[in-house]
């Protein structure tokens, strides 16, 4: 009881006293017992290493998984380092004086590793014991006292001061105990005889020989010596030495010599004789690789040697003689295994390979890897190396312990994941290597915004579409990987006239598909932008605008309109009278009409549809002009009806109608030759008011004339830099053909009100050939646009505003050939030109091109022949 109460009082101990923990350059170092139970309280482990209690699970804090058993193990909820099964000292650290259990820890977020070590104290759990229970010795009676007789020693696992410490022997009056120091430190026990033997008296002597410890209390071990007194053969065979030392490499083959072992017998015959054979109690690994010449002495391997197995062995050899009673010599072979570089290097990994962010920084930890070598030495030393095509190094923490870091640019677009190739050598020679592949993922950042498949895109899109069918779809691609691919489209918020651009178009934020909210109409708007934003869903998000131009092209969608007789409606009456005296090419009156439609589709001709007499009357085709075509008779009827036509060349064909009704009247005089009477008739009265007039007006007329001289110098002067006179300077670029020397001048301030065409070979004279519009157009005067699917002239949009009658082309030459191009900014930025060449009525080719802008819209001519005329409008 007292024994049992000691011991609880050690455990105690040893739990509250032996817990200890130091912290010496950085590393920390406990202190426990061994045996401790499982969940014992190493240390604060959180605590020592700074660690919150929320790092312990949001940075998964753990002990790394290495080969064998897991001996500790980390508390998840308090931090804390806890025994997690059985600690033998003697078995992990044997007869080692110091047993230090190296321990790595594990945090993660960012990944980092520490190098902990647990040193396990010694308790004296064993006790000192025999490998035999009773040891028998034959000794002859006649040996002279003084003869020592080597023993068994007594094996303790404990070390320190519960190592073994001592023997002692039982009482006897003819043998003592002595101890002979041996080369590993440790003490043998000898007998010695001390009383000369008398087998007739007594043949069988009994002894108990004890070993103790020197624990606290101490704890003993003991073995029975029996000792057979024999008759005479006074000589024992003795071995050159007590200790043979051999070494033999690790890879030495089976029959390699090991040692000669030399014994003498002073006797003779029989009784000096000598056969060598291994000791009793040799243990079995010895006699498995080892055998020994019984005649010669000479021992051999029989097996193979492991330097990581077993590193040395301890042999007793026994040599005995042939007489009676047999005498026996003792030595003892210690035998050292060299160790030779047969273990190639193994890579271990301590932790899983974590993912890397494309972004992070050099240095990162990645992976923290172990290297082993179960040789020593310098066989044992491992290098482990990168290569260096890839972005990651190798940076040795402690004891072959390395961590893989970051050591590059990462680019997960080019490379989403690298298979690296760590090669681990050894210094052995040669040297032994092998390879581990060590596989680490990028994650994706997002750092690719979308990009557009075109940097604009131009829409071509007729009047009068259906509400809600497609106009066109966008499309955009991100080089990212997941959510950071995916893209939304939205249209930002800008102006087209005064209204916001949403509420005529909408678009599919999926698939960028832009959709018409209603139907367009070309008399009202002709062109307009539509900025699309591509955006993926990283954090922080990435986006790229684009711009949609959308181009409205006209379509004969308007009937032309009367406007004059202002009187007349659409089909309705229109009276005039005429004088039956009227000659041919009498002008009744004049029809006029105006179309909303551009292009082909506002060119208004005239047709005499019906007549009470077609014979009388006519209609100028172009200028709704209505005249006789004859004089009139006395046979013709006093009422006549004309239904005029009024018809545009768009496809269909829109036409509309108005009635003439035309009152033949006897003595109606033409009120032009009234006029003239009236103004022939003299009056003296006016004379002198006459006079005045004239004085005026040839004053104004000189004072007009110099300002018309002094605006035609100034036109001269500026014509040489901007081509314009007619109007201010406009914001154009001229363009010169090299073959013909030719320009184009455009006047865009508003409404363009001509096109001067100044062209001509390098040796003849300049020829200038203008064409002024009318003032009065309300829209613009050009508009250029690709048309959708052909190049005729009819479905290319190039009209001169018709909303005047007498807005009409003329050409007057057989061949004129024209390029026009027009520049149509985009929000004060750069626009998108188009230029178009046009010979007679055929359109020879249109082209686009980017354009840059100032404030003002630009028109850039990019080529111009003209052929032996000039075009002018009426």
């Amino acid at each position: 009881p007292s024994n049992r109460v000691s011991l609880v009082w050690r455990a105690l101990c040893c739990h509250y006293f032996f817990l200890l923990w130091i912290t010496a350059n950085g590393q920390t170092r406990y202190s426990i017992p061994e045996e401790l139970n499982q969940g014992s309280v190493v240390g604060n482990l959180a605590k020592d290493l700074g660690l919150g209690l929320s790092d312990i699970f949001d940075r998964k804090l753990r002990v790394a998984a290495e080969a064998g058993k897991q001996y500790f193990s980390v508390d998840a909820g308090k931090g804390e380092l806890v025994v997690n099964d059985r600690i033998d000292r003697e078995a992990l650290c044997g007869q080692s004086a110091s047993c230090v259990l190296p321990l790595q820890i594990v945090v993660e977020n960012p990944l980092r590793s520490h190098r902990i070590e647990v040193e396990i104290k010694d308790t004296n759990d064993n006790s000192p014991r025999f490998l035999t229970d009773e040891i028998n010795l034959k000794i002859p009676e006649s040996v002279a006292t003084g003869k020592r007789f080597p023993l068994e020693s007594a094996e303790d696992p404990d070390v320190g001061s519960n190592s073994l410490k001592t023997y002692s022997l039982s009482r006897n009056e003819h043998f003592s105990l002595k101890f002979k120091d041996s080369k590993n430190s440790k003490a043998v026990p000898e007998l010695v005889l001390e009383k000369p033997l008398d087998r007739e008296r007594n043949a069988l002597h009994r002894l108990v020989l004890t070993a103790l410890d020197g624990g606290n209390p101490a704890t003993s071990g003991t073995c029975n010596i029996v000792i057979s007194v024999l008759d005479n053969n006074d000589n024992f065979p003795v071995f050159t030495e007590n200790e043979y030392k051999v070494s033999l490499k690790e890879n030495s083959t089976k029959g390699s010599f090991v040692v000669k072992l030399t014994a003498t017998d002073a006797d003779e015959g029989l009784n000096g004789e000598v056969t060598y054979l291994f000791g009793a109690r040799t243990p079995e690994n010895v006699l498995t690789n080892f055998e020994i010449n019984e005649r010669t002495g000479e021992m051999f391997l029989k097996g193979t040697l492991d330097y990581e197995s077993n590193k040395s062995f301890l042999i007793d050899i026994t040599a005995k003689d042939k007489g009676t009673p047999e005498m026996e010599g003792h030595c003892r072979v210690q035998l050292d295994v060299e160790d030779i570089n047969d273990n190639a290097p193994e890579i271990v990994l301590t932790s899983k390979p974590s993912s890397v962010r494309e972004d992070a920084p050099n240095g990162t930890v990645v992976a923290l890897i172990t290297a082993r070598d179960l040789d020593s030495s310098e066989n044992a030393r491992v290098a482990l190396l990168v290569p260096k095509r890839y972005p990651f190094t190798l940076k040795a923490s402690f004891s072959n312990n390395y961590e893989l870091l970051t050591s590059g640019a990462l680019d997960r677009e080019k490379f989403s994941e690298y298979n690296i190739e760590i090669t681990a050598t050894d210094s052995g020679s040669p040297p032994l290597s092998s390879k581990k592949i060590i596989p680490v993922s990028i994650t994706d950042v997002n750092d690719n915004p979308p990009v557009f498949t075109q940097p604009s895109y131009n829409v071509y899109l007729k009047e009068n579409g259906v509400p809600g069918s497609i106009l066109y779809s966008v499309s955009a691609s991100d080089l990212d990987f997941g959510e950071n691919a995916k893209i939304s489209y939205s249209i930002l918020d800008s102006k087209v006239q005064d209204v916001s651009v949403s509420s005529y178009v909408y678009i599919n934020s999926d698939n960028g598909s832009i959709y018409s909210m209603h139907s367009f109409d070309y008399e009202k708007l002709k062109v307009f932008q539509i900025r699309v934003q591509a955006k993926d869903q990283g954090s922080p998000s990435l986006s790229s605008n684009t711009t949609v131009h959308v181009f409205i092209l006209d379509q004969n969608d308007n009937a032309p309109a009367v406007i004059y007789p202002s009187s007349a409606a659409l089909g309705s009456l229109s009276h005039q009278r005429m004088p039956r005296s009227a000659k041919a090419g009498h002008l009744l009156t004049k029809v006029t009409a105006v179309d909303a439609d551009s292009g082909h589709n506002a060119w208004i001709s005239y047709r005499l549809a019906e007549a009470t007499d077609a014979s009388l009357f006519t209609v100028n085709q172009y200028t709704g002009e209505v005249r006789t075509k004859r004089a009139v008779s006395e046979q013709d009827d006093s009422s006549q009806r004309l239904l005029i036509e009024i018809k545009d060349d768009g496809e269909p064909i829109q036409s509309s109608t108005v009635t003439v009704s035309v009152l033949l009247e006897d003595g109606l005089h033409e009120p032009i030759l009234d006029l003239r009477q009236k103004i022939a008739e003299p009056s003296q009265k006016s004379g002198r008011i006459t006079l005045y007039l004239i004085v005026s007006l040839a004053s104004v007329s000189v004072l007009s004339l110099l300002t018309f001289l002094i605006l035609v110098v100034k036109c001269i002067r500026n014509s040489r830099s901007s081509g314009s006179c007619c109007m201010r300077r406009s914001d154009c670029d001229d363009y010169k053909n090299p073959n013909r020397n030719l320009q184009i001048q455009l006047n865009t301030d508003g409404p363009i009100k001509y096109v001067e065409v100044l062209g001509g070979d390098m040796m003849s004279q300049s020829q200038s050939f203008r064409s002024c519009m009318s003032p009065m157009s309300e829209y613009s005067d050009f508009t250029l646009i690709k048309p959708s699917s052909t190049t005729d002239f009819k479905e290319v949009i190039s009209v001169l505003d018709a909303s005047l009658p007498d807005s009409t082309w003329t050409f007057e030459s057989q061949q004129v050939t024209l390029s026009v191009c027009l520049c149509e900014c985009v929000c004060g930025k750069a626009g998108v030109g188009v230029c178009l060449n046009i010979t007679g009525w055929e359109v020879e080719a249109v082209h686009q091109w980017r354009c840059g802008c100032t404030k003002r819209s630009t028109l850039s001519p990019s080529s111009s022949t003209v052929a032996g005329g000039h075009a002018m409008t009426e």
